[in-house]
């Protein structure tokens, strides 16, 4: 049998200090339109080599701006993404491997990028997952929480 393969996308889970996690709205035209997603984003070509935590420095500040927060460099959660060809140029499905890594919001003002339509802080174990989350963003969050 033929290996998949995959595109690895690196979420974080971002945490205030009240313990509410940053969730960002998805567009209403692409896989995930009707849910929110996490900062993150998937490993370009040429960042084969690059450590993992410069990579989500990248992605945080292209996808809410330039914060400040503390990254746990260890992976806290894995989950699984399709991306479905009519969403793509290239008219190819993509799957998507998600590493989730926790952090922890200390200070900046957060500006989403145009991959979101908003933002809001939500604190996880007070509303119902399937109501914000969807394919491998609930499975990565429920691995995290261990539900």
């Amino acid at each position: 049998m033929p290996k998949d393969f995959y595109q690895v996308s690196l979420k974080i889970i971002l945490k205030n200090q009240r313990g509410e996690v940053l969730l960002l709205q998805a567009i209403d035209h692409g896989s995930y339109a009707g849910y929110y997603d996490l900062p993150g984003g998937r490993i370009d070509v040429n960042e084969f080599k690059i450590f993992l935590p410069e990579i989500i420095e990248r992605e945080i500040i292209e996808e809410i701006g330039k914060i400040r927060y503390k990254l746990n460099e260890k992976p806290v959660a894995v989950g699984r993404h399709l991306i479905p060809e009519k969403y793509l140029r290239d008219k190819k499905d993509i799957h998507c491997f998600y590493v989730f890594f926790e952090a922890v919001y200390i200070s900046g003002k957060i500006k989403i990028s145009s991959e979101h339509v908003g933002y809001k802080w939500v604190d996880l174990d007070k509303i119902k997952l399937a109501d914000y989350f969807k394919s491998g963003i609930l499975e990565g969050i429920k691995m995290y929480l261990d539900k």
